[in-house]
C-alpha cells in the first residue's frame, strides 16, 4: 500500500519519449466507486513560482495510462496529441 503523500514525491516520466512530466499535483477521484480514475501533474507552461502565483495547465493522466509505480518514479504512457489538458484551479 502507498500513501498519498509518498504518491505526490515521485516523477512522472512519459515512456512514449522519456520526458519528465514533472510531480503529481492531483488526483482525480470517483467517489461513487471509490477508485482513482486519474493523475494531475502541472502543464509545460506554468509559469508558477513554488506552485504559489500564476496560472497555467493542467495534464490529466488516465489511471489506465499508468504503465508502472516504482520506488522513485511512475511511468505512464501518453501520446501527447492526446494530451488532455484543462486550465488549472485557482485555490
Amino acid at each position: 500500500m502507498i500513501k498519498i503523500s509518498e504518491f505526490q514525491t515521485k516523477d512522472v516520466v512519459n515512456i512514449q519519449d522519456g520526458k519528465k512530466l514533472g510531480q503529481i499535483s492531483d488526483l482525480e477521484i470517483n467517489l461513487k466507486v471509490g477508485r482513482i480514475e486519474g493523475i494531475v501533474v502541472p502543464g509545460k507552461g506554468n509559469g508558477k513560482f513554488f506552485g504559489l502565483f500564476g496560472g497555467g495547465e493542467e495534464i490529466v493522466i488516465p489511471w489506465r495510462n499508468i504503465v508502472k509505480i516504482g520506488t522513485d518514479v511512475i511511468l505512464v504512457r501518453l501520446d501527447e496529441t492526446l494530451v488532455q489538458l484543462r486550465p488549472e484551479k485557482e485555490g
